[in-house]
């Protein structure tokens, strides 16, 4: 039995390995000067559900705290992505690469509840001090693909890897997706949003104004040519005043205020971000972009097409190896056939696991496999073939020494073509001129 099932369980395990999605492009900064420290955070992403939501304090010795976000982990939950509480405590969540160590962390406490375990920390610290406290009593590598910040209000800072906390104090910080205990200065330099922030901070007088802290968030801001997406949320968190100002989908022209005394004033409460601020034609855009990460029914659509596939090329080679009657298909058609049908599966679930494919330029390129960047040519392979194998088709639907069992399948595993066609073309995977 154990022999029979693990290559079932090398190529789930190898399936797995390509199922984490590449990091999304965040990016955040802290400014210090005449007693005062502002933090400003780029969230960039592809979601359409950013939120900013108050909640008071959980007991009489907590904090409340303001929280923006835009992945719900639930109906009614949304995890945070960076916030601020009455303490003037600041943070902000970055996606990184760590490289899997072993584990040092095996006897703290597991964190099971992301969202209440970000929450907690607002709701319960004051400084960083307090902060790293916290931290300590859990398994933090559980975040191997984050990277955080801690800023209190006198300007002290915490950045917690999942495995390293890194305390500084600087005048000014910024960071984007990379953990620096592992990052070079070089290579940090070569991420095009970091260096911009760190040479406006070189190149100008530091300030804690609104303004400045606008123009520094703006220069880091993301706004990626195929759809106009990037910067879905910018949160600019005054820890003196204990306010915060919210710029939507990269437009720094438009703000909203938020004074975190008056908003936990009226209770615990969410507001959706896009019904705060004008019509956004570039969000818009990207609201109506439908694909399987944002759509339950594309995502099924694409596991069904997938398992037709499937079904298309064990049926032909059953047929071609058991059953006489398919001498009308040669075995390298069937071969071939079966072999497409392959590697658009393979496809399938790269664009299934892989949201950012539909985002960034043709042929895109995966941070850390590449494979999955090899896999962004495959359309055009499938273009290549896609006219020889539907003249095939109907040469055969034609003939009438086909059988209606090859008839039948040969049309529909070319409908399928069909609908991967419109589909691949729809997310604009051919558009390798962008």
């Amino acid at each position: 039995m154990k022999t029979t099932k693990a290559p079932l369980i090398l190529l789930f395990a190898f399936f797995l390995s390509l199922t984490h999605n590449s990091a999304q492009a965040c990016s955040m900064y802290k400014v210090s000067a005449s007693g005062k420290t502002m933090v400003g955070c780029n969230h960039d992403a592809w979601l359409t559900t950013s939120k900013i939501w108050f909640e008071n304090a959980k007991d009489k010795t907590g904090y409340g705290a303001g929280f923006t976000g835009a992945r719900e982990v639930s109906r009614n939950r949304t995890t945070p992505q960076s916030g601020m509480n009455t303490a003037g405590l600041a943070f902000s969540r970055l996606s990184s690469i760590y490289p899997i160590q072993d584990n040092p962390f095996k006897d703290r406490l597991p964190i099971t509840d992301e969202a209440e375990y970000l929450s907690n920390i607002l709701h319960h610290c004051a400084n960083i001090q307090e902060v790293k406290n916290y931290i300590n009593r859990y398994d933090h590598s559980y975040f191997l693909h984050d990277v955080f910040i801690y800023i209190d209000s006198m300007g002290d800072y915490l950045i917690v890897e999942p495995y390293k906390l890194i305390e500084g104090n600087d005048p000014s910080y910024v960071l984007a997706n990379f953990c620096p205990s592992i990052t070079s200065k070089e290579q940090a330099r070569k991420v095009e949003r970091f260096r911009q922030g760190e040479d406006f901070i070189k190149n100008k007088e530091i300030n804690t104004s609104l303004a400045y802290c606008t123009a520094l968030s703006d220069t880091m801001h993301v706004c990626r040519a195929r759809l106009g997406d990037g910067t879905l949320l910018t949160s600019i968190w005054d820890t003196k005043d204990k306010s915060v100002n919210l710029f939507f989908y990269h437009n720094y022209d438009t703000t909203v205020h938020f004074s975190l005394s008056d908003e936990l004033a009226k209770g615990d409460h969410t507001l959706n971000v896009p019904e705060l601020f004008p019509i956004n034609s570039e969000f818009e855009k990207l609201a109506a972009f439908k694909t399987p990460s944002n759509n339950l029914q594309i995502r099924i659509s694409l596991i069904g097409l997938a398992a037709l596939l499937l079904l298309c090329s064990l049926i032909f080679a059953l047929a071609k190896a058991y059953n006489q009657t398919a001498k009308n298909i040669s075995l390298p058609s069937i071969l071939g056939i079966i072999g497409l049908n392959f590697i658009l599966v393979f496809y399938l679930f790269v664009l299934i696991t892989n949201m950012e494919a539909f985002y960034f330029d043709v042929p895109y390129k995966h941070y850390g496999s590449a494979l999955i960047s090899a896999a962004s040519y495959i359309p055009f392979l499938f273009l290549l073939f896609l006219g020889p194998l539907l003249f095939y088709t109907v040469k055969k639907l034609r003939s009438t020494e086909t059988q209606n069992w090859i008839k039948v399948t040969l049309a529909s595993n070319n409908a399928v073509y069909l609908l991967l066609l419109f589909g691949f073309t729809y997310w604009g995977l051919f558009s390798f001129w962008n």
